[in-house]
Formats: structure tokens, sequence, C-alpha cells
């Protein structure tokens, strides 16, 4: 088949930034082709291209044998773009049809015609073999079942090349295989789909060729993926050779340092207990709603538990609120690392102080900014978080590297138990290896870790001990040499 869409010298520069450089590859029409890449490479800035955001310094895009310019991102809606982002562009308070036809509403008259609404919507909602009702408020479905509103609104824009950019990185195992199946229908429709993704099986499993990025530059394009390992994209990715990915090294443990017993709270359905050592990584595994952070948060006192105690170093620890958890040596790094980790418009250095500002403050009301200066330059030094300056405004950085922020946050404080909920979701493959050895690296120095994530082989390539969630409750625990995936599938999943 013919190249239907053709990136062509495409070179995109800003203030002191080459984000793009010289790119050149092609597109089939009826193709999955995946972009894979660090956190920087310049696939973002590509779609942006794509989408009339940005428009290139240099190069030009080529769709159906015709050069584009694209001024503005109405332009290629017209030209038949459509790039689904992880931030959905929806709007709450609408319902979903309104969503689907946001700026298209039929009318009767001067009137919107709700009826002619309504059957446009269902009628494209049921191309996408999903059932949802088209009066029903966006904001009352879950993550899936938007974007599923969010593709049938591309196609009812007649879209015929849909872009998307790390679209499972909220979705549970049954969404994403929805996804799936919505994607590969959209290919057998003759559509040109591109599929960012760190997530690498993901590549293997959908995509019919893949162009890897580094520094701005395509490295490489595989036409086939019958000629490509995982190994080999990773090396081309990162620009070396990476073996083992998890890099797991094995340490001595000390002793039990954490203990739950008995708790009991939201999100908990039946007594939790369980402990963790001094210098043990203790993996927390379970499906989406399995209550794996919640537990986290009941034991950080981020909500208020029913019943149960936790031991920290053999002492009952009076947790009320997470003031009193840090105070006690916990620290917690939350799923939601934009909402819930950083202020995004604030700098690194702010988001690096923010929990030890109390350290600095002299006479009791002054600000000491020489040391929140000096601290927040020796965590990016030590912790290798790329950033032109601590004043840089966290929300800029890429997410392998606000993750370092929040780790260097907790490293600035006495803490001796570090519970990480999906600490490397929406993280490239080089970041990731650097937050493994971080973790490993506490743990060598004594810290109890706690490593919740909803990836079954990294949580099996990083941790001691699994402790397996399903519905609330623990219904397992598997120690390093009898790791299996069957055998933690199995307890993942509900019994009827």
């Amino acid at each position: 088949m013919d190249e239907f869409l053709r990136f062509e010298n495409i070179t995109r520069t800003f203030p002191g930034v080459r984000a793009l450089d010289d790119v050149s590859f092609g597109v089939r029409k009826g193709t999955v082709h995946g972009l894979v890449g660090e956190n920087g490479a310049g696939k973002s800035t590509l779609l942006k291209i794509l989408s009339g955001a940005y428009t290139p310094s240099e190069g030009r895009l080529v769709i159906d044998g015709r050069a584009k310019v694209f001024s503005r991102t109405r332009d290629a809606i017209n030209a038949g773009i459509a790039i689904i982002y992880q931030e959905l562009n929806l709007v709450p308070e609408m319902t979903v049809a309104e969503n689907m036809l946001l700026g298209r509403w039929p009318q009767r008259g001067f009137f919107l015609d709700k009826r002619r609404l309504r059957r446009q919507a269902l009628a494209q909602i049921d191309t996408l073999l999903e059932n949802i009702d088209p009066d029903t408020k966006l904001k009352y479905l879950s993550i899936g079942q938007q974007q599923t509103v969010e593709i049938a609104k591309a196609l009812l824009h007649n879209a015929t090349i849909i872009a998307f950019d790390e679209p499972t990185s909220s979705l549970s195992s049954r969404e994403t295989e929805q996804l799936f199946l919505v994607i590969r229908k959209l290919r057998s429709e003759g559509r040109i789909i591109l599929y960012v993704s760190h997530r690498l099986e993901e590549i293997f499993a959908l995509c019919d060729a893949v162009t890897v990025f580094r520094d701005g530059k395509r490295i490489e394009t595989f036409e086939t993926m019958h000629e490509v390992t995982a190994d080999v994209l990773i090396r081309n990715m990162v620009g070396r050779e990476m073996k083992d990915m998890y890099g797991y090294r094995p340490r001595k443990k000390g002793d039990t340092f954490l203990e739950v017993k008995d708790l009991k709270g939201p999100g908990i359905k039946q007594d939790a207990s369980f402990s963790a050592a001094r210098g043990e990584i203790v993996g927390f595994f379970g499906l989406t709603g399995s209550g794996r952070t919640e537990l986290m948060k009941n034991i950080f006192g981020a909500v208020g538990k029913e019943h149960g105690e936790v031991l920290v170093g053999g002492a009952a620890a009076k947790i009320t609120d997470p003031f009193s958890a840090i105070d006690q040596g916990l620290c917690f790094c939350p799923e939601d690392r934009k909402r819930e980790g950083i202020m995004a418009v604030r700098s690194v250095a702010e988001n690096i102080n923010i929990s030890s500002r109390r350290h600095s403050v002299r006479a009791g009301i002054f600000l000491d900014k020489r040391r929140e200066g000096w601290t927040a330059d020796n965590f990016i030094q030590v912790l290798r978080i790329k950033t032109p300056s601590r004043n840089q405004p966290i929300g800029n950085l890429s997410g392998g590297n606000q993750q370092k922020v929040i780790l260097a946050r907790w490293l600035s404080e006495k803490i001796e138990v570090v519970m990480l909920d999906e600490p490397t979701r929406g993280v490239d493959v080089g970041s990731r290896y650097e937050i493994y050895q971080i973790i490993y690296q506490l743990a060598e120095e004594g810290k109890t870790i706690i490593f919740v994530s909803s990836d079954l082989p990294e949580v099996m390539g990083v941790s001691d001990r699994i402790i397996v969630m399903c519905a609330g409750s623990i219904t397992g625990e598997v120690d390093r040499d009898d790791f299996s995936q069957e055998t933690l599938l199995s307890m993942a999943l509900p019994r009827e």
C-alpha cells in the first residue's frame, strides 16, 4: 500500500530547544503505526504539528499526495485529523450527545433538535460497539467510556487519521481490551492510526509498524513488527543496551519495621493485615478497583480509617492525617501525580521543599531561601532531574522527572517508609530504569518500600514479595522465588 500520510523533513525549534530535527517517515492507510521514545523525544511535538497546534519551523506534511500547512487546529480537523489526548477535550456537565456534536448541533429553526442530536450520537456509538446512553452527562462515565465518546466525536468529523497519545494510562484491563477492539475496527475501515505508548507490550499487540524517536530525531522506522524485538526498540530509544529494564538488585533485609493490623476504612471491605521489613520492597498488585490505593491512603491518614492500627518500628503510630504520618516517618507518592502529587505551576524547588518547609523557617517567620535552593540543587544533581533550573515550573517537566521531584520531596524529610502508588505510570523506559535504581538504593539504605502497581511484569520485576488485592481485600501473598503471572492473576481475579 502507498503512503497516505508523510512527514517530510519536519523541524520544530523553540527558544534554545530543537524539539524535532529533520524528521521524515511515511504511514500507510489501514495501518496502526506506533510512535515510541523517551519523554521529550519529540513524539508529542509531532502530534501537535499534525493537529495544527504548532506549525513546523521547516518541512511539511503530505496527506494523500498533497502538501498541507495547518495554521490552526480547525484546519487539521477539516482535513480529517483527530488527536485523542490523555486529558480528554470534553465538557463534563454536557451530555454524551452534546459533547459528540459540539459545534455542530442540529437545529430546527432557532432551536436545538434534540431528537436528531440523540439519533446521530447513538448511531455513532453503536458503530464503536459500546452501550452508552447519549443523554447521560459525561461526568458520570468511566474514563474508558469518555474516551469512546472522544473517538465517536472524531468519527463524526470524518477523521481519516486518528492519533492516540498514551490512551491506556488510566484505563482498566477491560477498558484497554475494548479500546483495542475499536482501534482494530478503525484500521479495518482503512483509517490511519498513530499510537503513542510507553508500554511496549501494547505496541507489539496492536501496531503494524513503529517509528522510534530519540532527542527530537527519528532514529528508525520498522515497517513490520516481525523484524523488531523489545530489546531492539529499547536500545534505539535510550541509545544503549538494556538487557533487564528492571535491574533487580537483591539485598539483605532487616527486622520487621512496618506492621498493619486489622485495618478497615473507605475502600477496604475486609480487615487488612501485613508487615514489611527494613530494606524490603513489598509489591502490591491488583486490578482496577482492588483497593490498593485505598489501603495506602488509609495507612497514610489521607482518609479516616474505621479501625485497626499501624505500627512503625514496633510502636503504635498515631496517624490521624498525612502530617502526623510524615512526622512518624511515612511518605506516600500518589497514583494521580498531576492532581495529588505536584503543584504544576510552581517551581521545581518549591515542589521539592514544600513538605519540609518548616525546617527552613528561621525565628518562626523568615524563610531560608538559600537553604531551600541548596536542597533543591542537591536533589536535582543526585536524582539526575532533567530541568533547565530549579526555578522551572514542574508542569513543564516530563512525567519521569516530575516523579523524581516527588521522591526528592520525601527524601528531604526523615522518612523510613516509602509508599509508591503507580510510580512509573506515563514514564518512559529510560526514566523508569532510573526510578527503579533509586528505589533499590533506598532499600539498601534500610528504608521500607511499598511498591503499588497494576503492571504485573513491573511489580514482579522489582519486588521481593508481592501482596495481591481484589475487591477491597488482601487475597494472597507470594515470595519472589514463587512468582508466576498465572498465580498472581488468579489471586487478583474476583471469584463468583
